[in-house]
């Protein structure tokens, strides 16, 4: 399966970015999707995952409600509606299609990601 990630750019503090992940071509409706980031000099991280159907859905603490997962499966995508970003949560963000989980190991496909950078 190959995904693309989309939707990233430059916003100020405060602002908002709504982040795709699409498999064109190809249904990924019996995966879990997944987001991670990757900051300058760190590892990555898991950020939210949603199930196969969306019915179940996981983030990460540092998250504090602030970004949405969902998924259209009739469209083959998955989004990751972020608001009130901050300057740390500049990073490139990946998309990952596997098992419902916040491992990076439980995924065996990957995007290779989209800029998310925020300025103070």
């Amino acid at each position: 399966v190959q995904l693309q990630a989309s939707g990233g750019g430059l916003v100020q503090t405060g602002g908002s970015l709504n982040l795709s992940c699409a498999a064109p071509g190809r249904a990924f409706g019996g995966y879990a999707v997944g987001w991670f980031r990757q900051a300058p000099g760190k590892d990555r991280e898991f950020v939210a995952t949603i199930s196969y159907n969306g019915g179940t859905t996981l983030s990460a603490d540092f998250v504090e409600g602030r970004f949405t997962i969902s998924r259209d499966n009739a469209r083959n995508t998955v989004y990751l509606q972020m608001n009130s970003l901050k300057p740390e949560d500049t990073a490139l963000y990946y998309c990952a299609a596997g098992g419902f989980s916040s491992i990076q190991a439980r995924y065996s496909y990957w995007g290779h990601g989209t800029q998310v950078t925020v300025s103070s």
